[in-house]
C-alpha cells in the first residue's frame, strides 16, 4: 500500500467538504459544473468521468440528477465506501496517469478534482491532463483542481510557525515557491504553473475560479455564522470568486478547459 492509500485510509475527505468551509469549494464547483451542463442536451444523453473520484462526494449528486456518470478511483477504501452508496455510479480502480480502459472522446465532462494535488512533476501533471484530454469529447469541458502554493505558504510556513524548517529541508525556494516530494502528499503550484500545463497539452481556457477563495482562511469565523449570514458569504464569493486578483491565494484553483 503506498503512502498516498495509506493517508486516504484515515482521511475523511467527505467530512472536510461537508464543513462549512468545505461546503464554499464543493457548492462553487458544483455551480461551474451545472453552469457547462446547462448548455448541453438532455441529462441522459450526456456522459461524465469523474477522474479520482474518492468515496463519491460529486459523482453520486450528479449520477442522481440523471447524469451518465463515471467515476474513477485509485484508493481501494474509498473505491469501496463509493460502491457502498449503491448509486447508479459506475465506479472503477484505475489511475489518472493511465485511462486506457476508456476510449477517445468518450465523455462530455471529465471532472480532475483530485490527481494533481498527487502528481509531483511536470511530466506526470501533463500526462494526466492529456489523459483526461484524450477521452474528453472534442468541444467537451474539463475541469482540473489544484492545490495552490501561496496557501500552503501562508499557513503552513507563517501561521503554523514552520518558516525554518522548510527552509532547512529545501522546501521553499528563494522566491516561496513550494518544492514538494511525494511523501508530502501534496503538490502546490502558482497560476503560471497551470497555465504552462494546459498551454503545452492544447486546451483551451475558459475560465479559472478560485474554488474557496477565502474560506479556508476563515474557518473559525464561517463556523460562527448563522445560516443566513453563511448564505450571504455564499453569494459573495460566488459574486468574486472569478475576480483576477483572488485567483491564486485560496487553497484550491479549478481551471476550466474546452477542447
Amino acid at each position: 500500500m503506498t503512502e498516498l492509500e495509506q493517508y486516504y485510509n484515515k482521511f475523511n475527505e467527505e467530512k472536510r467538504l461537508d464543513s462549512r468551509h468545505g461546503q464554499v469549494e464543493f457548492l462553487t464547483s458544483m455551480e461551474y459544473i451545472h453552469r457547462y451542463l446547462n448548455r448541453l442536451g438532455p441529462k441522459e444523453q450526456i456522459k461524465i468521468i469523474d477522474i479520482g473520484a474518492g468515496t463519491g462526494r460529486y459523482s453520486i449528486p450528479l449520477a442522481n440528477e440523471g447524469y451518465d456518470v463515471t467515476a474513477v478511483e485509485l484508493v481501494r477504501h474509498n473505491l469501496g465506501r463509493l460502491k457502498a452508496k449503491g448509486s447508479s455510479v459506475k465506479a472503477r480502480q484505475g489511475n489518472a496517469l493511465n485511462l486506457s480502459k476508456f476510449l477517445d472522446e468518450q465523455f462530455d465532462l471529465t471532472l480532475l478534482f483530485g490527481p494533481l494535488y498527487h502528481l509531483f512533476t511536470f511530466e506526470d501533471k501533463r500526462k494526466a491532463l492529456a489523459e483526461a484530454k484524450r477521452v474528453t469529447k472534442t468541444g467537451g469541458a474539463i475541469f482540473a483542481a489544484y492545490c495552490m502554493n501561496e496557501y500552503a505558504v501562508l499557513t503552513y510556513a507563517f501561521r503554523e510557525k514552520n518558516l525554518a524548517r522548510c527552509n532547512s529541508e529545501g522546501r521553499l525556494t528563494k522566491d516561496f515557491h513550494c518544492v514538494s516530494r511525494p511523501k508530502d502528499l501534496y503538490d502546490y503550484v502558482r497560476l503560471e504553473d497551470i497555465h504552462r500545463l494546459s498551454d503545452d497539452v492544447g486546451l483551451k481556457r475558459e475560465k479559472t475560479i478560485s474554488a474557496d477563495g477565502p474560506a479556508n482562511y476563515m474557518r473559525q469565523t464561517l463556523r460562527k455564522m448563522d445560516d443566513e449570514m453563511f448564505e450571504s458569504f455564499l453569494s459573495y464569493h460566488l459574486a468574486t470568486c472569478e475576480r483576477p486578483e483572488l485567483l491564486g491565494a485560496g487553497a484550491h484553483t479549478v481551471d476550466i478547459l474546452i477542447k
